[in-house]
């Protein structure tokens, strides 16, 4: 039986699983609004200007940590604010800042070509070189996460189903929708770490989109997406250990599994026969 759990006996790896169990909850718990809220893309949009955040913060010569948290929470103010004063769709305004981001991130590494080896971590993540001062990060935007969806979550979970009985009900939605917007990107500027750029979205929608097949009211699906992310962190990163993987792409893996696994359990499942 302790042959099973030898994957733990590394520093790295019980601070890789650490790290997991922090960024994974929270992340599949804002997977639900990033669901009810279409913000998929948006949280797309919000990994990837990690890259041009990182540039950035190499080309001013500052700690990159905090260059891309504040190029991060920027291009997620900058999507509520044009969504509020123009005629585009979300969708839209998004693309045009995901486009932009990107493009300035390409433009500052190809002026400087000296930049780029500073990305590769930022694309795959580079879960099991985590630290103690990540993992300080990491309990702190858990412990916030907890906080923010004890006050929000019912205030979001109305707005997505009905704005106009949210207004009613002096629930200032704009502002609700903003903070969700900061919180998500603060939370996938953090899982980029852990998981890469290229990987972390479907740490927020695959728990939740599992969550959601398993539950029979919005606290069940709560429930199940972080049940589902904290087992998906337990096993991926056994998995990985023994296939000599990528750990941040087999958890990924291992919560997909778990995704087709509750299409099959999902009494919904009989709409689409």
């Amino acid at each position: 039986m302790d042959s099973l759990f030898v994957w733990l006996e590394p520093s790295f790896m019980q601070r890789g699983l650490l790290a997991l169990l922090l960024i994974s909850p929270a992340c599949a718990a804002l997977g639900g609004h990033v669901i009810a809220f279409k913000m998929s893309f948006y949280s797309d949009a919000i990994s990837h200007s990690v890259f041009t955040g990182i540039a950035i913060g190499l080309l001013l010569g500052i700690d990159t940590t905090w260059s891309t948290l504040l190029f991060g929470v920027l291009i997620g103010l900058l999507v509520n604010r044009l969504e509020r004063s123009s005629r585009l769709s979300r969708d839209a305004i998004i693309g045009v800042l995901f486009s932009a981001s990107v493009a300035l991130g390409i433009v500052i590494v190809s002026i400087r070509s000296n930049l780029a080896q500073g990305f590769h971590s930022a694309l795959y993540g580079d879960l099991l070189s985590i630290g103690n001062g990540d993992l300080l990060v990491m309990g702190f935007v858990f412990l916030l996460t907890i906080l923010f969806e004890i006050v929000a979550y019912n205030r979001l979970l109305l707005i997505a189903v009905n704005e106009p009985m949210a207004r009613s009900r002096g629930i200032r939605t704009h502002i609700w929708e903003s903070l969700l917007s900061v919180w998500v990107a603060m939370v996938v500027l953090v899982g980029v770490r852990a998981v890469g750029l290229l990987m972390v979205t479907a740490l927020l929608i695959v728990p939740a989109a599992t969550g959601r097949n398993l539950g029979k009211s919005a606290k069940g699906s709560l429930f199940w997406a972080i049940t589902v992310a904290v087992f998906s962190s337990f096993f991926g990163l056994a998995a990985s250990w023994w296939l000599n993987s990528s750990a941040g792409a087999t958890v990924i893996l291992v919560s997909v599994f778990f995704f087709f696994v509750s299409l099959l359990l999902s009494p919904k499942r009989l709409k689409y026969s």
